[in-house]
């Protein structure tokens, strides 16, 4: 811990132990106020946006800002989408082959709209068109990674100087609204067309708020540890292989798929011959070292937001994104909850396409993993999102912004 030039600077320890208490504080809030419950917005969420909402009242209050050390955070969404990998495998993704072409059909669609309507609201506002793909993709659906990596191309090309700083502002406001959308629209559906999921199934992330008694011994959890561990370690050689091939994907993404071979190929060979391990205890013990991971992810993202670096920019910023907001709550409710079938599985989804329309994959899951902690699980919805979103957009996304780059040079 660093105090320098009115900046206190956390390091990882510290950051880590801090998202651990936000975590803790948004539960709390969560039990005390039943709104937050009814409308599903998950526990970090509203740690993390009270934690941001303070920084930024000590900063305008004394001048004293408040800078975290990252790297765990990036571990922690390894980890995550690694567990979601190991609880898939082959057969669930053939089964999910048409719902996952369709919602990236629809996606694809949505993210032309997404330009569209950045374009066009800047372009009322009497700023260069080019501007509002700073509020379209390139924020949105991209989220901060790809804000900063495509912010310098606009002020190279086309010389609006606070591009970086309008990029980010979008991102996190976008980032915001996201985590408080999904979770109503998802209730909206369940509770308006009565719906239910159609067996009894363990959850993919965490457990059910109605579960009790769960027994997990240090084995069972060490056993999770380890391959997620081995998972990574694939993904990572996986990941390099790709890269030395031409193919730049984020490190999460390969070990994604990395624990969908483990668990199709190896897990069922291995559960047969070592009957003396308890597989139904590890596949507890991933649920919950997924929610602990998603769930550390997410508040050291939102309580590290420097809310005071947007104040500048809200007037046409929060324009673009209110318009955003509400076209991307529609697209969600009137259109992805009707090509998805109508079902609980269209709901969850619903809820994880919330998130990834103004913020990220990561606020996708958070979204879906609030929602089916209280109404049950959907496998399919933990399936095709995290493929649609965290490997097919960024793909398209990178062609849509190039094309659009083009047309305005």
């Amino acid at each position: 811990m660093e105090f320098i030039d009115n900046t206190l600077a956390l390091q990882s320890f510290f950051t880590v132990t801090l998202a651990i208490l936000v975590l803790f504080i948004g539960k709390g809030l969560n039990l005390r106020f039943a709104v937050l419950r009814n409308f599903n917005i998950p526990e970090p969420v509203v740690g993390g946006l009270l934690f941001s909402i303070l920084f930024a009242i000590v900063h305008f209050s004394v001048g004293i800002s408040v800078e975290f050390d990252l790297q765990a955070r990036d571990i922690m969404l390894v980890y995550f989408f690694t567990t979601i990998g190991l609880s898939s495998n082959i057969m669930d993704l053939i089964k999910g082959g048409k719902p996952l072409i369709i919602l990236l059909a629809a996606t694809i669609f949505y993210m032309i709209i997404q330009n569209i309507v950045g374009i066009s609201v800047a372009s009322l506002f009497g700023l260069e068109p080019v501007v509002g793909m700073l509020g379209g993709t390139v924020s949105l659906i991209g989220g901060h990674g790809t804000a900063i990596a495509w912010a310098p191309t606009f002020v190279e090309k086309f010389g609006i100087h606070n591009a970086m700083e309008m990029a980010i502002a979008c991102a996190t406001f976008g980032l915001i609204l996201a985590s408080l959308m999904g979770g109503p629209i998802a209730s909206y559906l369940i509770k308006k067309h009565d719906l239910k999921p159609e067996q009894s199934e363990e959850l993919d992330v965490g457990v059910s708020y109605d579960e009790e008694n769960i027994q997990i011994d240090y084995f069972s959890f060490l056993h999770a540890i380890l391959v997620i561990h081995f998972s990574i370690i694939i993904g990572y050689f996986l990941n390099e292989s790709l890269e030395e091939a031409g193919l730049k994907l984020p490190l999460f993404v390969t070990c994604l798929f990395a624990g969908i071979i483990i668990s199709s190929f190896i897990t069922p060979k291995a559960e047969k011959r070592f009957k003396w391990l308890d597989w139904h205890a590890r596949r507890t013990a991933m649920a919950l070292i997924a929610d602990i991971s998603l769930g550390i992810f997410l508040s050291m993202s939102l309580m590290s937001m420097q809310l005071w670096v947007i104040v500048d920019l809200a007037g046409p910023i929060l324009a673009i994104i209110t318009t955003q907001l509400v076209v991307a709550a529609a697209i969600t409710l009137f259109v992805i909850f009707k090509i998805m079938g109508r079902t609980y599985d269209a709901a969850v989804i619903c809820s994880g396409f919330g998130g990834i329309s103004l913020g990220s994959t990561a606020t996708a899951m958070a979204n879906m993993t609030a929602v089916t902690q209280r109404y049950g699980a959907s496998h399919l919805a933990f399936l095709i999102v995290p493929l649609v979103c965290a490997f097919f957009v960024d793909l398209v996304n990178v062609v849509l912004i190039q094309t659009l780059i083009g047309y305005f040079s």
